[in-house]
């Protein structure tokens, strides 16, 4: 079994991620190979919290360049978890 900390990359932290708040949604960067049970249960113990849902999605890599060579950006897998009523993270707290 992997470690939970190794399902969860990172949150995203934008405008559109900060307004999903308001209905106790929030998005992370998952690893690719996460299913949505593993995404749950690395939620749930990673940060205390009880989960409700888990919406997951693959986002692909934008075409990007640097001088002649053109190239992608890695394809990503994003996470909206959607919390029991009253559940709360506080690393989004502060935000």
């Amino acid at each position: 079994m992997r470690d939970y900390r190794d399902i969860i990359i990172k949150p995203i932290v934008t405008e559109k991620s900060m307004g999903l708040l308001a209905d106790n949604k929030y998005t992370f960067i998952v690893d690719k190979k996460a299913n949505k049970t593993e995404i749950k249960n690395a939620i749930e113990n990673i940060f205390n919290v009880r989960v409700d849902k888990v919406y997951t999605m693959i986002v692909k890599g934008k075409p990007k360049r640097q001088g002649r060579s053109t190239g992608y950006t890695p394809d990503r897998k994003k996470a909206i978890v959607i919390l029991k009523p009253g559940q709360k993270i506080k690393l989004f707290e502060g935000m």
